[in-house]
Order: C-alpha cells, then structure tokens, then sequence
C-alpha cells in the first residue's frame, strides 16, 4: 500500500461506496417494478445474473481503482481477519460503513420512482440489505460464514499465488469473478452478503430513510450478516496461512 492514512481512508470510502452502488443497484434494477432489468415481476430477463455481474464489477473496479492505494479491503470481515493475523488497519471500518451508507442513499435517490412503484415489500428490503429465505437464522449463519470463508480463501490465493504475482490487475479480475460465482453459486440461501458493510450499512438506510413500500428492516436477523461474514473471514484467513503460509 503506497497512499498517506488519508488517501487509504477515502479509497475505502469511495470502494465500498461504489461496491454498494453497483451491487446493490443491479439488485433493485432486477426487482424494482418497471426498470429495464425487470419488466415483470416474475423476473423474466435473468435477474440472478444481472446481479452477480453488478456485484462482481462492484468488487474488481475498485481493486484496480484502489488496490495500491488502500489494499481494496471494502469490507470489515477483511479488515478484521487481516488485524487477527497483525495487520493493524482496524480504521478502515468507520469508512466501509460510511462508503456502503452513502452508496445506498444514491441507489434510493435513482431507483426513487420505481420504489414508489414496488408494493412488495421483501422486494424493497432485498434491494438495501439480506435475509435468510429458508426462515432460519442457523442456515443464515452457515451460509455467510463458509461462503465468506471461500471467498476470502480465494482471495488471498489469487493475491498470493505465483501466477498473478507479477500482474495484481489480473487477481483483481479474477477476485471480480469469484465474487461474481460465489453470488451465483451460493446466493439462494441469503443473498449472499460476505460483508457486514454491504447489509449493515443499507440496512441503516432502510430503517431510518422513509422509504416508498418499505416494511420491517429485520433486524432481529441483522447480526448475522454482520457476525457470520467475520468469523468466516478469519477462519479463510487461517486455513490459507496454516498450508500456504503469508
């Protein structure tokens, strides 16, 4: 990392902000009535991919953007699995939030009309912050924790390993992709979030904003994005360094 504590506090900011615009936004585009994403309700033009391809981009353009700068943590789960190994930038958390509560007020300020529009009220909800389909905050739990586990797993693989070594710009695409299958592959139980950043931060918005259609924020299950994602980074982090060392 080469930027001054400033310069990695903004990058932090403004990645996470943009995580959340892109991420978040292809989600209301896929299930807020009468955008270009979602003509009908029933999500006809593939809604699933729209969404895995915003929160893949959401992740990759701010790893090329900021990388060098910040490190590209966008995520406290990161940030607080790298401070269990020693590495002190616990800071980073006040931005993320900042970055992820900014980035959602722009998505409801755009998507503004269609929301008005949108009278299912899980359907608004799922276009701030997560929640667990199957109704059980254990399945909840298990999710988010393996799946942020093999994400961050992968991560420092694609950082670390030899073959991207020498071009960190192709890690990053290749950390864009992961997150684009992990969404893919293991979002139907969740979402998935990954990052308590992404839920919390949204989640704030959707509580105290008055937002069209809105109903419970849900909070009795807003730990578990936020817990579940940090005990499942730490325990990638781990597995990752005990075979392949840091």
């Amino acid at each position: 990392m080469t930027g001054s504590w400033e310069a990695r506090y903004a990058a932090e900011f403004f990645g996470t902000l943009i995580l959340v615009l892109l991420g978040n936004g292809a989600v209301a585009n896929a299930f807020l009535k009468n955008t270009t994403g979602n003509d009908d309700p029933g999500l006809a033009n593939g809604g699933w991919l729209l969404v895995a391809s915003g929160y893949g981009l959401g992740v990759m353009l701010p790893a090329m953007m900021f990388g060098s700068i910040s490190g590209n943590h966008l995520n406290p789960a990161i940030t607080i699995g790298q401070a269990v190994i020693g590495i002190h930038v616990a800071p980073y958390l006040i931005w993320q939030f900042l970055g992820a509560i900014a980035g959602q007020c722009l998505i409801l300020a755009l998507y503004w009309p269609h929301y008005r529009q949108t009278t299912d009220n899980e359907a608004v909800l799922g276009t701030f912050a997560t929640s667990d389909h199957a109704n059980s905050q254990l399945n909840g739990f298990v999710t988010e924790m393996v799946g942020t586990a093999v994400l961050i797993f992968g991560a420092m693989g694609l950082y670390r390993g030899m073959f991207f070594h020498q071009n960190i710009d192709i890690a990053n695409i290749g950390v864009g992709l992961l997150i684009a299958a992990m969404v893919i592959s293991l979002g139907g139980p969740t979402g998935p979030t990954l990052n308590p950043a992404r839920d919390l931060g949204p989640r704030l918005v959707h509580a105290l904003f008055p937002v069209p259609n809105k109903g419970s924020s849900h909070w009795e299950y807003s730990w578990v994005p936020v817990v579940a994602p940090i005990v499942g980074a730490v325990i990638g982090i781990w597995i990752y360094k005990i075979f392949f060392g840091l």
